[in-house]
C-alpha cells in the first residue's frame, strides 16, 4: 500500500472487519445498508439487544465509537460476564464464536500484539482489548476478568492483565506458559533508548 502510493481509508481500519460483517448482516436480511450505523437500524438495535443480554445489563447510554458505530455502556462487570458466558458455552452462536477465536487467536488482535500471545499462553481462553484500554479476557473454567485504566493509557493494559491472571492462580494451571504471560505484562521505560525503569502493578 505504501509502496503503490496508497491512501489512509476506512475500510482498511482495524474496525473495518467489523463493519464488513454489519454490512453483511443487513444483505442477509433485506436491511437497508445506508443508515445502518444508526442506533434505530435493526441491525443495531439487534446488536444492543444481544449486548444487553451477554452483559446482564441494559444498555442505558449510547454514544459513537471512534469508528462511527454506536458504542454501548455498561459496567466494567458486564463484559467480564459476557466473555465468560461465550467462554463457557458448549454449543449455540457463543460457541462458535469462542471456537473461532480459540481456532484463530490472531484474528483477534493481528500477529504482533500482546492479545495473541495471551490467547496462545492460556488454552481454552478468549479475550479482546478496545479502544482506551479496555479488556477482557475469559477461560474455559468459567474465570474471567476485566479491566479499564481511568485515564484510557493503552501501555498498561497488558502489565494489568497479566498481573491480574497471575493474581488469580491462572499461571499455575496445567498447559499455560507462565513465562509467556509474565513477559505481555514487562513494560520497560526507556530513556535514551535503554531500559530505565519499568512499570509494574501494585496491590
Amino acid at each position: 500500500m505504501i509502496r503503490d502510493g496508497g491512501a489512509k481509508s476506512s475500510i482498511q481500519m482495524n474496525c473495518s472487519g467489523k463493519h464488513a460483517a454489519m454490512l453483511a448482516t443487513c444483505v442477509l436480511n433485506g436491511w437497508s445498508i445506508d443508515d445502518y450505523l444508526s442506533p434505530k437500524h435493526p441491525l443495531q438495535v439487534a446488536i444492543a439487544a444481544t449486548f444487553a443480554d451477554l452483559t446482564g445489563e441494559p444498555v442505558e447510554v449510547v454514544a459513537v465509537d471512534g469508528c462511527g458505530a454506536p458504542l454501548l455502556s455498561t459496567s466494567l462487570i458486564g463484559p467480564a460476564r459476557a466473555f465468560r458466558s461465550l467462554a463457557v458455552a458448549t454449543s449455540g452462536p457463543s460457541f462458535e464464536i469462542a471456537s473461532a477465536i480459540r481456532q484463530h487467536p490472531a484474528h483477534v488482535s493481528g500477529t504482533t500484539r500482546d492479545e495473541l500471545t495471551l490467547l496462545t499462553a492460556i488454552p481454552g481462553s478468549i479475550g479482546k482489548a478496545g479502544a482506551e484500554s479496555c479488556y477482557a479476557v475469559a477461560l474455559a473454567d468459567g474465570r474471567a476478568f476485566a479491566l479499564k485504566t481511568d485515564d484510557g493509557a493503552p501501555r498498561v493494559r497488558p502489565v494489568l492483565m497479566a498481573a491480574a491472571l497471575e493474581r488469580s492462580g491462572v499461571l499455575d494451571l496445567a498447559g499455560v506458559d507462565a513465562v509467556a504471560v509474565r513477559k505481555t505484562g514487562e513494560l520497560a521505560l526507556l530513556g535514551g533508548g535503554k531500559p530505565v525503569g519499568e512499570i509494574r502493578a501494585c496491590y
